[in-house]
């Protein structure tokens, strides 16, 4: 029932969208600041939800799974640190993007694999170890990469506070993971009870996050629909399509490309959301108006995805490589 509900995650999303877009008082709450547990922005705290669920999915084994398919989890990562921060900011810079899209589409195209690439990848019957396998890596890497990738390519446009991204990239993801995993390690018996339903609750938690943003920034969207969508759309088509093609000339395997494929495709677009909503975020931009830009495009880009991710599922499994 669970893992039923999970595999339909394309569907929650479209139509918390859709919710959120027809009565967005229904969601404004998660990202309007009047919750901070914590004393944190709420979408953070989310977030580091979604990051403690990856984590008690994970053991000490799974590492070492990166050093029985260092070829392929090598090729995925840097794939994902430079097809898509690459296609971001020439697809930026080609549509002329204002100041915040153009920032919130780098980001968002700076930031890990997200653990939504694993359901499409089961669903695709790709490889599922090695989609898990880099889904870790990327997220561990991006603690670094996703802050000086953002404040390189992002600094054309403004400047770019690395070492406050920094900041948010260890409370919001790699302290969650590392607790997760821990408590996997020692308190196993729970750990394997929470794990049944912590996939679920990570589709709901970006269906919030996603919903609380296009709540919050309907007015903005409404007024850049057009170019944010295209804009969008090339940028996962780009990251999908060039995921396969690149792959393919590295000599992988089909079932490796379809699962770097997706990898690359599919973006972390909560943790996009959650790093451009906060308020020292925010703060670097000149104008209020940019500022509340910036998270608009994680929003799209987490329907994009996973739409995408989940007809391209369709597509393969019904030819499952022998």
């Amino acid at each position: 029932m669970v893992q039923r509900a999970t595999s339909l995650f394309a569907l929650w999303t479209v139509l918390g969208t859709l919710w959120a877009w027809i009565l967005p008082d229904h969601f404004i709450w998660v990202a309007d600041g009047r919750f901070k547990p914590f004393g944190q922005p709420l979408i953070s705290v989310l977030l580091g939800v979604i990051m403690l669920g990856m984590g008690i999915t994970l053991s000490f084994d799974d590492f070492r799974r990166v050093f029985a398919i260092p070829r392929c989890v090598a090729a995925g990562a840097i794939l994902q640190f430079t097809v898509m921060p690459l296609t971001g900011v020439a697809i930026a810079s080609a549509f002329g993007l204002e100041t915040g899209l153009a920032v919130g589409l780098i980001l968002v195209s700076c930031c890990p694999g997200g653990t939504a690439s694993n359901v499409v990848t089961y669903l695709a019957r790709a490889n599922l170890a090695l989609s898990v396998t880099m889904t870790m890596a990327s997220t561990l890497v991006a603690v670094i990469a996703t802050p000086l990738l953002t404040g390189w390519l992002a600094g054309l446009y403004v400047e770019i506070d690395r070492w406050n991204l920094f900041r948010e990239m260890v409370a919001v993801v790699l302290v969650p993971v590392v607790a997760g995993i821990l408590l996997n390690r020692y308190f196993p018996k729970l750990t394997r009870q929470v794990a049944k339903v912590s996939p679920l609750v990570s589709v709901l938690v970006v269906v919030l996050i996603v919903g609380g943003i296009i709540a919050k920034s309907k007015p903005l969207i409404e007024e850049y629909a057009g170019v944010l969508l295209l804009a969008l759309f090339l940028l996962h088509a780009s990251g999908f399509a060039l995921g396969y093609v690149l792959t393919k000339l590295l000599g992988l395997g089909v079932s490796e490309r379809r699962t770097i494929s997706i990898e690359v495709g599919m973006q972390n677009s909560g943790l996009g959301s959650s790093l451009a909503s906060t308020p020292a975020f925010a703060a670097q931009f000149a104008a209020p108006i940019q500022a509340a830009l910036a998270p608009v495009p994680s929003a799209i880009s987490a329907v994009y995805h996973v739409v995408i991710g989940s007809l391209l599922a369709s597509l393969w499994r019904r030819n499952v490589p022998d």
